[in-house]
Protein backbone atom coordinates (compact mmCIF):
# COMPACT_ATOMS: atom_id res chain seq x y z
CA UNK A 1 0.00 0.00 0.00
CA UNK A 2 1.44 3.44 -0.91
CA UNK A 3 2.53 5.70 1.95
CA UNK A 4 -0.26 8.19 1.18
CA UNK A 5 -2.84 5.41 1.57
CA UNK A 6 -1.36 4.28 4.88
CA UNK A 7 -1.45 7.87 6.09
CA UNK A 8 -5.09 8.20 5.09
CA UNK A 9 -5.95 5.04 7.05
CA UNK A 10 -3.88 5.73 10.17
CA UNK A 11 -5.03 9.34 10.39
CA UNK A 12 -8.66 8.71 9.52
CA UNK A 13 -11.34 9.81 11.96
CA UNK A 14 -12.09 6.25 13.24
CA UNK A 15 -8.38 5.56 13.81
CA UNK A 16 -7.93 8.89 15.59
CA UNK A 17 -10.99 8.16 17.73
CA UNK A 18 -9.48 4.82 18.85
CA UNK A 19 -6.16 6.52 19.50
CA UNK A 20 -7.98 9.19 21.49
CA UNK A 21 -9.66 6.56 23.67
CA UNK A 22 -6.23 5.15 24.57
CA UNK A 23 -4.80 8.62 25.24
CA UNK A 24 -7.87 9.39 27.34
CA UNK A 25 -7.12 6.34 29.48
CA UNK A 26 -3.62 7.70 30.08
CA UNK A 27 -5.02 11.16 30.83
CA UNK A 28 -7.10 9.62 33.61
CA UNK A 29 -3.82 8.59 35.24
CA UNK A 30 -2.29 12.03 34.66
CA UNK A 31 -5.32 13.83 36.10
CA UNK A 32 -5.31 11.63 39.19
CA UNK A 33 -1.59 11.34 39.90
CA UNK A 34 0.05 14.53 38.67
CA UNK A 35 -1.42 16.76 41.43
CA UNK A 36 -0.25 14.19 44.00
CA UNK A 37 3.24 14.26 42.51
CA UNK A 38 3.31 18.05 42.63
CA UNK A 39 2.15 18.05 46.26
CA UNK A 40 4.83 15.53 47.23
CA UNK A 41 7.52 17.60 45.48
CA UNK A 42 6.39 20.78 47.23
CA UNK A 43 6.46 19.11 50.64
CA UNK A 44 9.96 17.76 50.01
CA UNK A 45 11.20 21.18 48.84
CA UNK A 46 9.59 22.96 51.80
CA UNK A 47 11.14 20.59 54.33
CA UNK A 48 14.54 20.97 52.65
CA UNK A 49 14.34 24.79 52.63
CA UNK A 50 13.23 24.92 56.27
CA UNK A 51 15.80 22.35 57.36
CA UNK A 52 13.15 19.98 58.66
CA UNK A 53 13.33 16.18 58.59
CA UNK A 54 12.18 14.66 55.33
CA UNK A 55 8.44 13.99 55.51
CA UNK A 56 7.13 10.44 55.30
CA UNK A 57 5.39 10.48 51.93
CA UNK A 58 5.14 6.75 51.43
CA UNK A 59 6.46 4.86 48.39
CA UNK A 60 7.54 6.81 45.27
CA UNK A 61 4.74 7.85 42.95
CA UNK A 62 5.05 8.35 39.19
CA UNK A 63 2.66 8.15 36.28
CA UNK A 64 3.70 4.54 35.71
CA UNK A 65 4.42 3.30 39.23
CA UNK A 66 2.89 1.82 41.25
CA UNK A 67 0.53 -0.04 38.88
CA UNK A 68 -3.11 1.01 39.00
CA UNK A 69 -5.08 -0.48 41.90
CA UNK A 70 -8.56 -0.24 43.32
CA UNK A 71 -8.44 2.49 46.01
CA UNK A 72 -10.88 0.52 48.17
CA UNK A 73 -9.42 -2.99 48.29
CA UNK A 74 -6.00 -2.62 46.63
CA UNK A 75 -6.84 -5.05 43.81
CA UNK A 76 -4.30 -4.62 41.01
CA UNK A 77 -6.00 -3.67 37.77
CA UNK A 78 -5.26 -6.31 35.12
CA UNK A 79 -4.61 -5.29 31.52
CA UNK A 80 -7.97 -6.60 30.32
CA UNK A 81 -9.68 -4.57 33.06
CA UNK A 82 -8.08 -1.41 31.71
CA UNK A 83 -9.34 -1.39 28.12
CA UNK A 84 -10.84 2.06 27.48
CA UNK A 85 -14.64 2.18 27.97
CA UNK A 86 -15.04 -1.56 27.18
CA UNK A 87 -13.67 -2.74 30.52
CA UNK A 88 -15.83 -0.29 32.48
CA UNK A 89 -18.92 -1.53 30.68
CA UNK A 90 -17.94 -5.20 31.07
CA UNK A 91 -17.36 -4.68 34.80
CA UNK A 92 -20.63 -2.72 35.03
CA UNK A 93 -18.75 0.14 36.60
CA UNK A 94 -17.51 -1.87 39.59
CA UNK A 95 -14.24 -3.31 40.85
CA UNK A 96 -13.97 -7.00 39.90
CA UNK A 97 -12.75 -7.84 43.41
CA UNK A 98 -14.66 -5.78 45.99
CA UNK A 99 -17.49 -4.53 43.73
CA UNK A 100 -16.92 -0.92 44.78
CA UNK A 101 -18.29 1.49 42.18
CA UNK A 102 -15.90 2.97 39.61
CA UNK A 103 -16.74 6.56 38.67
CA UNK A 104 -18.32 7.06 35.25
CA UNK A 105 -15.95 9.99 34.87
CA UNK A 106 -13.19 7.63 33.72
CA UNK A 107 -14.93 6.34 30.59
CA UNK A 108 -16.41 9.82 30.02
CA UNK A 109 -12.89 11.30 29.78
CA UNK A 110 -11.83 8.50 27.43
CA UNK A 111 -14.85 9.09 25.20
CA UNK A 112 -14.37 12.85 25.24
CA UNK A 113 -10.72 12.47 24.25
CA UNK A 114 -11.70 10.10 21.44
CA UNK A 115 -14.31 12.55 20.19
CA UNK A 116 -11.82 15.44 20.29
CA UNK A 117 -9.21 13.47 18.34
CA UNK A 118 -11.78 12.46 15.72
CA UNK A 119 -12.94 16.07 15.52
CA UNK A 120 -9.36 17.17 14.88
CA UNK A 121 -9.25 14.69 12.01
CA UNK A 122 -12.49 16.12 10.63
CA UNK A 123 -11.16 19.67 10.95
CA UNK A 124 -7.63 19.18 9.60
CA UNK A 125 -7.88 16.02 7.50
CA UNK A 126 -5.57 12.96 7.41
CA UNK A 127 -2.36 14.95 7.69
CA UNK A 128 0.52 14.63 10.20
CA UNK A 129 -0.23 18.12 11.56
CA UNK A 130 -3.50 16.69 12.88
CA UNK A 131 -1.47 14.83 15.51
CA UNK A 132 -0.11 18.15 16.75
CA UNK A 133 -3.67 19.40 17.19
CA UNK A 134 -4.56 16.17 18.98
CA UNK A 135 -1.74 16.93 21.41
CA UNK A 136 -3.19 20.43 21.81
CA UNK A 137 -6.57 18.94 22.72
CA UNK A 138 -5.11 16.36 25.12
CA UNK A 139 -3.11 18.98 27.02
CA UNK A 140 -6.15 21.23 27.32
CA UNK A 141 -8.35 18.39 28.55
CA UNK A 142 -5.89 17.27 31.23
CA UNK A 143 -5.11 20.83 32.38
CA UNK A 144 -8.79 21.80 32.55
CA UNK A 145 -9.80 18.82 34.68
CA UNK A 146 -6.85 19.13 37.04
CA UNK A 147 -7.66 22.82 37.50
CA UNK A 148 -11.32 22.00 38.15
CA UNK A 149 -10.36 19.40 40.78
CA UNK A 150 -7.54 21.27 42.48
CA UNK A 151 -7.61 24.93 41.26
CA UNK A 152 -4.02 24.34 40.10
CA UNK A 153 -2.68 24.40 36.52
CA UNK A 154 0.59 22.40 36.36
CA UNK A 155 3.44 24.03 34.44
CA UNK A 156 4.27 20.58 33.09
CA UNK A 157 1.08 20.84 31.00
CA UNK A 158 0.74 24.55 30.27
CA UNK A 159 4.44 24.93 29.41
CA UNK A 160 4.40 22.30 26.63
CA UNK A 161 1.15 23.82 25.35
CA UNK A 162 2.84 27.21 24.99
CA UNK A 163 6.11 25.98 23.50
CA UNK A 164 4.34 23.45 21.30
CA UNK A 165 2.26 26.24 19.77
CA UNK A 166 5.35 28.33 19.05
CA UNK A 167 7.24 25.38 17.55
CA UNK A 168 4.26 24.39 15.39
CA UNK A 169 4.02 27.94 14.06
CA UNK A 170 7.78 28.05 13.44
CA UNK A 171 7.52 24.86 11.36
CA UNK A 172 4.65 26.35 9.35
CA UNK A 173 2.08 23.86 10.63
CA UNK A 174 -0.47 26.27 12.09
CA UNK A 175 -0.51 30.07 11.93
CA UNK A 176 2.11 32.66 10.92
CA UNK A 177 4.88 32.84 13.51
CA UNK A 178 4.35 36.57 14.32
CA UNK A 179 0.68 35.85 15.12
CA UNK A 180 1.76 33.02 17.42
CA UNK A 181 4.42 35.05 19.20
CA UNK A 182 2.16 38.05 19.78
CA UNK A 183 -0.62 35.67 20.76
CA UNK A 184 1.62 34.21 23.46
CA UNK A 185 2.81 37.61 24.66
CA UNK A 186 -0.66 39.15 24.58
CA UNK A 187 -2.25 36.16 26.28
CA UNK A 188 0.17 36.22 29.17
CA UNK A 189 0.31 39.98 29.64
CA UNK A 190 -3.44 40.58 29.40
CA UNK A 191 -4.33 38.32 32.32
CA UNK A 192 -1.21 39.30 34.25
CA UNK A 193 -2.25 42.96 34.01
CA UNK A 194 -5.77 42.19 35.21
CA UNK A 195 -4.45 40.11 38.12
CA UNK A 196 -1.89 42.75 39.09
CA UNK A 197 -4.54 45.48 39.07
CA UNK A 198 -6.89 43.32 41.16
CA UNK A 199 -4.17 42.68 43.73
CA UNK A 200 -3.31 46.38 43.84
CA UNK A 201 -6.93 47.42 44.39
CA UNK A 202 -8.20 44.56 46.53
CA UNK A 203 -4.98 43.37 48.14
CA UNK A 204 -5.65 39.74 47.23
CA UNK A 205 -4.71 37.31 44.48
CA UNK A 206 -7.49 37.01 41.93
CA UNK A 207 -5.77 34.79 39.37
CA UNK A 208 -2.76 32.48 39.41
CA UNK A 209 0.18 32.25 37.03
CA UNK A 210 -1.18 29.05 35.50
CA UNK A 211 -4.03 30.97 33.89
CA UNK A 212 -1.55 33.42 32.31
CA UNK A 213 0.48 30.59 30.76
CA UNK A 214 -2.65 28.75 29.61
CA UNK A 215 -3.95 31.78 27.72
CA UNK A 216 -0.45 32.38 26.34
CA UNK A 217 -0.48 28.81 25.04
CA UNK A 218 -3.89 29.30 23.43
CA UNK A 219 -2.61 32.50 21.84
CA UNK A 220 0.41 30.64 20.45
CA UNK A 221 -1.87 28.10 18.75
CA UNK A 222 -4.74 30.36 17.68
CA UNK A 223 -3.12 33.78 17.22
CA UNK A 224 -3.39 37.15 18.93
CA UNK A 225 -6.57 37.96 16.99
CA UNK A 226 -8.47 35.28 18.94
CA UNK A 227 -7.49 36.44 22.42
CA UNK A 228 -10.44 38.78 22.96
CA UNK A 229 -13.04 36.23 21.76
CA UNK A 230 -11.36 33.61 23.96
CA UNK A 231 -11.48 35.73 27.11
CA UNK A 232 -15.04 36.93 26.45
CA UNK A 233 -16.33 33.41 25.83
CA UNK A 234 -14.52 31.98 28.87
CA UNK A 235 -15.73 34.82 31.11
CA UNK A 236 -19.35 34.49 29.96
CA UNK A 237 -19.45 30.73 30.43
CA UNK A 238 -17.58 30.98 33.73
CA UNK A 239 -20.00 33.60 35.03
CA UNK A 240 -23.02 31.46 34.12
CA UNK A 241 -21.55 28.36 35.76
CA UNK A 242 -20.41 30.35 38.80
CA UNK A 243 -23.86 31.87 39.32
CA UNK A 244 -25.44 28.43 38.97
CA UNK A 245 -23.04 26.98 41.54
CA UNK A 246 -23.67 29.91 43.88
CA UNK A 247 -27.43 29.46 43.66
CA UNK A 248 -27.13 25.72 44.26
CA UNK A 249 -24.64 26.12 47.11
CA UNK A 250 -21.98 24.17 45.21
CA UNK A 251 -19.25 26.82 45.35
CA UNK A 252 -16.10 25.53 47.01
CA UNK A 253 -14.44 27.16 50.01
CA UNK A 254 -13.38 30.68 49.11
CA UNK A 255 -16.44 31.11 46.86
CA UNK A 256 -14.64 31.02 43.53
CA UNK A 257 -14.54 28.93 40.36
CA UNK A 258 -11.27 28.10 38.55
CA UNK A 259 -10.91 29.97 35.26
CA UNK A 260 -8.72 27.41 33.48
CA UNK A 261 -11.49 24.99 32.43
CA UNK A 262 -13.43 27.81 30.78
CA UNK A 263 -10.35 29.09 28.96
CA UNK A 264 -9.68 25.57 27.69
CA UNK A 265 -13.30 25.11 26.61
CA UNK A 266 -13.33 28.50 24.91
CA UNK A 267 -10.11 27.59 23.08
CA UNK A 268 -11.66 24.44 21.64
CA UNK A 269 -14.90 26.25 20.79
CA UNK A 270 -13.06 29.03 18.96
CA UNK A 271 -10.93 26.50 17.08
CA UNK A 272 -13.91 24.52 15.81
CA UNK A 273 -15.97 27.62 15.07
CA UNK A 274 -13.23 28.91 12.80
CA UNK A 275 -11.64 32.30 12.44
CA UNK A 276 -14.09 33.68 9.86
CA UNK A 277 -17.16 32.76 11.89
CA UNK A 278 -15.67 34.17 15.11
CA UNK A 279 -14.73 37.40 13.34
CA UNK A 280 -18.29 37.63 12.05
CA UNK A 281 -19.70 37.24 15.55
CA UNK A 282 -17.35 39.95 16.78
CA UNK A 283 -18.30 42.28 13.89
CA UNK A 284 -14.78 42.21 12.50
CA UNK A 285 -15.62 40.62 9.15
Amino acid sequence: MPLADWQAVLLSMPALALFGLCVGSFLNVVIHRLPQQVERDLKEQASDILGLPAPDLGPPLTLSHPPSRCPSCGHRIRWYENIPVVSWLALRGRCSSCKTGISARYPAIEILCGVLFAAMGWLHGPHPVTLAWCGFAALLLAAALIDWDTTYLPDVLTGPLLWGGLVAATLGWTIPLPDAVWGAVGGFMSLWTVAAAWKLVRGEIGMADGDFILLAGLGAWLGWQMLLPLVLAASAIGAIVGIGMWLSGALREGRYVPFGPFLAGAGLAVLFAGRERVFGWMGWA
